[in-house]
């Protein structure tokens, strides 16, 4: 049985959303040393430049940025280094294609632990154009603005 139960998120990507269009979700586990356990209970990790890759059949997850552990010794990890992900074949496959033929690139959107087991959210992403986030910028603002104008009717109907 698990130590811990249910799901602790440790990092979130939130200019991922901002900057790409998610297609599709994936989870995945990730290949750790014990420092890199241990600084990520600790809650310090970075995804903001982090990406994936798959090479020779296998997924790897690239420049995710988690801290040296404070207590470690001369066993710690560097911080960014090449950590492989735990993949079904055939999600690899299909991510393969989907990369490599639409255009698409694979980016992490969160980091946690999910009973006890490190997991990264991975995304198959389309880059947006600048104007697709104004676009979406404003489809946003304007929902804010109807919504506040919708309350202050309702308050001063009351």
């Amino acid at each position: 049985m698990p130590r811990e139960q249910g799901r602790k998120v440790v990092a979130t990507n939130r200019k991922a959303r901002h900057d790409y269009t998610i297609e599709d979700t994936y989870e995945a586990g990730i290949v750790l040393t014990g420092t890199e356990v241990k600084s990520l209970r600790q809650g310090r990790a970075s995804l903001v430049d982090g990406y994936a890759y798959i090479d020779g059949g296998q997924a790897y997850l690239d420049a995710v940025h988690i801290p040296e552990y404070n207590q470690g010794t001369w066993t710690n990890h560097p911080p960014r280094r090449t950590r492989k992900l735990l993949l079904h074949k055939q999600q690899i496959l299909k991510l393969y294609a989907e990369v490599r033929e639409g255009g698409y690139t694979l980016v992490p959107l969160s980091l946690y632990f999910s009973d006890g087991k490190a997991k990264v959210e991975l995304a198959l992403a389309k880059g947006k154009r600048e104007y697709d986030k104004r676009h979406a910028l404003r489809e946003r603002q304007d929902k804010r603005e109807a919504e506040r104008a919708m309350r202050t009717r309702n308050n001063l109907g009351e």
